[in-house]
């Protein structure tokens, strides 16, 4: 159901080399399965149900009742719901030919996951939080790869925009156990690469996977981080200064075929090297050899470090791991991995 990223979306990234400041929201959050509290019994007297039904979000209430879920966000919560309004669902439902009165269980799972991935649970989050946080990671109650909860990026530079998909219209409408604001787009299940292209600091990734494109990849890039069904794969994500540095560190101008030029094998063999298969979160980071898809690096899980195999060291940002998609784990580093030599 997602869209595959398109190289002009790309481009139109912004390309400067100075890390976006991300502020990491903290947020004790537990899955809909685990919290046994939010099944109880305990009655609410508005809840966001109640809140969507009077802000007339009628096909998210249909939704809602479709996949079972009316009963699970009438309890006690507390819920932050990012609530689609009626015009993002009928987008979807025309998009991907849906029927909300005949799904099948595989829809109607592929369905409640998107509409969890709407909803985060433990905390009341008000437009105002999130202004005051600018721009970070929190998780929602939607699951993917190992039933780990999936990440959801917001930033406010201009108005409230969650995984640079879908933006805030109508915020901070209270209930008893929680609050609804509502968005004007369905927000999909994010995968790799809506990670890298939603966060500004991440722009040079996006440029050298595109880059890596225009020759003969070992995988195709793009297509393959932003399939929601490729992997799961574990991405070491540079930053923008990470990429900038590299670049100085080698003596190149920036992404191309000539003399002072990171060409587009190059460009490949690198991004080999940040790819691990399977879904690693920081807590299982093993401490030792590493097998990359382009070759060995070394982990210390202690220092939360990575050596390539030119003896250069990266740091992971501990503030910046665990930022789960449908096909694979982002944890982003300070330093370009660089294949051996």
């Amino acid at each position: 159901m997602l869209n595959n990223l398109k190289l002009k979306k790309m481009k139109i990234i912004s390309k400067t080399l100075k890390m976006l400041p991300i502020f990491l929201l903290v947020i004790g959050l537990t899955s809909c399965s685990d919290d046994d509290d939010n099944n109880g019994n305990v009655e609410q007297a508005t809840t966001v149900v109640d809140v969507a039904v009077a802000k007339g979000l009628t096909s998210l209430a249909a939704a809602l009742e479709a996949t079972n879920l009316v009963s699970t966000l009438q309890g006690p919560g507390p819920f932050t719901v990012f609530a689609p309004d009626n015009a993002a669902f009928t987008a979807l439902l025309n998009s991907t030919g849906l029927d909300l009165d005949n799904l099948s269980a595989a829809e109607e799972d592929v369905v409640r996951n998107i509409l969890l991935n709407h909803v985060i649970i433990g905390q009341t989050i008000s437009a105002t939080n999130l202004v005051n946080a600018g721009s970070g990671y929190t998780n929602t109650a939607a699951t993917g790869p190992n039933g780990v909860n999936l990440s959801l990026y917001f930033t406010t530079s201009s108005g409230v925009e969650l995984n640079g998909q879908s933006t805030v219209v109508d915020a901070d409408n209270t209930a008893t156990n929680g609050t609804v604001h509502i968005v004007n787009t369905v927000i999909d299940l994010p995968t790799i690469a809506t990670f890298a292209t939603s966060n500004d600091a991440l722009s040079l990734l996006v440029s050298a996977l595109a880059y890596a494109d225009t020759g003969s990849p070992t995988v195709p890039w793009i297509d393959t981080v932003s399939d929601a069904t490729a992997g799961p794969f574990t991405v070491f994500a540079p930053t923008d200064g990470a990429f900038a540095d590299v670049l100085a560190e080698l003596n190149l101008t920036g992404f191309g075929e000539g003399m002072n030029e990171l060409n587009a094998a190059t460009t490949n063999a690198v991004l080999l090297n940040h790819v691990v298969s399977g879904n690693i979160q920081s807590s299982g980071l093993p401490n030792g050899t590493v097998s990359t898809l382009g070759g060995n690096i070394t982990a210390d899980n202690t220092a939360f470090t990575l050596t390539d195999a030119n003896s250069r060291t990266s740091n992971i940002v501990t503030s910046l791991v665990d930022i789960q998609g449908m096909n694979g784990v982002v944890h982003v580093i300070d330093k370009v991995i660089l294949p051996a030599p």
